[in-house]
């Protein structure tokens, strides 16, 4: 039935017409996004799940893992992600080439401009300002992949997650580290399960 919906949201479409959208939408999510990765994933997920309904909840909550699983920028891994799910290989260049072209112009003219910026008590002001939206958008964000988890129903995940948040919390854990030992416990979890199927 996913198949079917994702199918039937993209079939009156051309090719060009859907690498258009990918390109255009991420540039546009890329271009107003302030506050890093969490954020720009709270957005695709609005526009690609709920507005467009190419991708859908269960999905974007695996594209996350794997994005923040990934090294480099979280933003950028999420573009690719999304990219190649709804196009292969051209759709993940597409949507690179727009997650990485707004940051690297905004980086380079700032980078010219640099001492004029560092001491503007406008834009200092603008920037303490955003935080505050920022971190109420990653609130957003968190509070919606825990939703995920715990609509699977799974002990086991329910579990990892509260692990993982005070591991990380309380004990100041290394990401790296909760990520690679969420990664092994998956694993072998998928493998249990293909053995448990296997011996039926």
């Amino acid at each position: 039935m996913k198949k079917q919906s994702e199918n039937a949201a993209l079939s009156h479409l051309s090719d060009a017409q859907i690498y258009w959208k990918l390109f255009w939408t991420t540039l546009m999510l890329s271009v107003s996004t302030f506050g890093g990765g969490f954020v720009i994933i709270g957005m695709m997920k609005q526009k690609f799940v709920q507005q467009l309904g190419w991708l859908e909840d269960d999905e974007m909550l695996d594209m996350t893992a794997i994005a923040q699983s990934s090294p480099g920028a979280l933003g950028v891994n999420i573009a690719i992600v999304v990219g190649y799910r709804i196009k292969k290989f051209w759709g993940a260049v597409v949507c690179t080439l727009g997650a990485v072209i707004p940051p690297l112009v905004i980086i380079s003219i700032i980078s010219v401009f640099y001492n004029q910026f560092k001491d503007n008590t406008y834009i200092a002001i603008a920037l303490q300002v955003m935080r505050a939206g920022v971190a109420a958008v990653i609130c957003d964000v968190i509070i919606d992949l825990a939703g995920g988890v715990l609509r699977t129903k799974s002990l086991l995940w329910i579990g990892m997650m509260c692990a993982a948040f005070f591991a990380t919390a309380v004990f100041n854990v290394s990401a790296i580290v909760i990520i690679l030992v969420c990664g092994a416990i998956g694993l072998l979890n998928v493998l249990a399960e293909e053995r448990k199927e296997a011996s039926k």
